[in-house]
């Protein structure tokens, strides 16, 4: 039953807000078009349930070939890999928003862990690899709230490689958050998760999430 709701609610949902959203889109597109490398769409392989392969959608922000270029799949806060235009639907994270394209072919459902490539995937434990998508990939989730900041915190660390600080720091506590949401996921606890995903994108900075959710694995950093 939970999973027929939740199906629903991501159908429902997306379609809404893919038709209020088109007049956003429109511009975008026509700027994207004309700007930067001329790229629109962004398409990557991503793991997605029982670890299946899919193509995300997202709105181009990078140079194209970026991924073979500098840090690769970790991008840094003030990345020169990424465009102006990209820089603000970075931040304002609407470059992620074609992934409703996605939810409504069945990919990712509008709350689960976060899709990764395979380098990010692979910093988790084989543990975590083998369980953290035994439940659909979302859009967002416990681990993207608690990490909307990610590029920042990355940069912040001045005397260790990017991909050795994700792989031993943020890797482990993200797994973590994943198992968690695993074992307490519920329609409600979903509905409080995009309205908890909203909240941080109009306050940044607010913490919400530790009076909502008591029992969240303890932040090693």
């Amino acid at each position: 039953m939970y999973q027929f709701f939740k199906r629903l609610l991501d159908i429902v949902v997306s379609l809404i807000t893919l038709i209020i959203l088109l007049p956003v889109f429109i511009p975008i597109i026509i700027i994207l078009r004309f700007s930067a490398e001329g790229e629109v769409f962004y398409f990557q392989e991503r793991y997605g349930i029982y670890n299946s392969r899919f193509q995300i959608w997202k709105f181009a922000t990078m140079l194209k070939n970026s991924m073979n270029i500098g840090t690769g799949s970790i991008t840094l806060q003030n990345d020169p890999r990424v465009t102006k235009i990209g820089s603000f639907l970075r931040k304002t994270k609407i470059n992620e928003l074609p992934q409703i394209i996605n939810i409504l072919k069945g990919d990712i459902s509008l709350v689960g862990p976060r899709p990764l490539v395979t380098k990010t995937f692979s910093a988790y434990t084989k543990d975590v690899q083998s369980k953290i998508y035994n439940v659909k990939p979302g859009l967002t989730g416990i681990g993207s709230i608690i990490f909307r900041d990610e590029e920042s915190i990355i940069s912040a660390v001045k005397e260790e490689d990017p991909h050795e600080f994700y792989k031993r720091v943020i890797a482990p506590y993200k797994g973590e958050l994943e198992m968690w949401y695993q074992e307490h996921n519920s329609f409600f606890l979903d509905l409080q998760l995009i309205f908890m995903t909203a909240w941080v994108i109009v306050f940044p900075k607010s913490k919400l999430y530790e009076k909502w959710f008591k029992n969240l694995p303890k932040r090693k950093f």
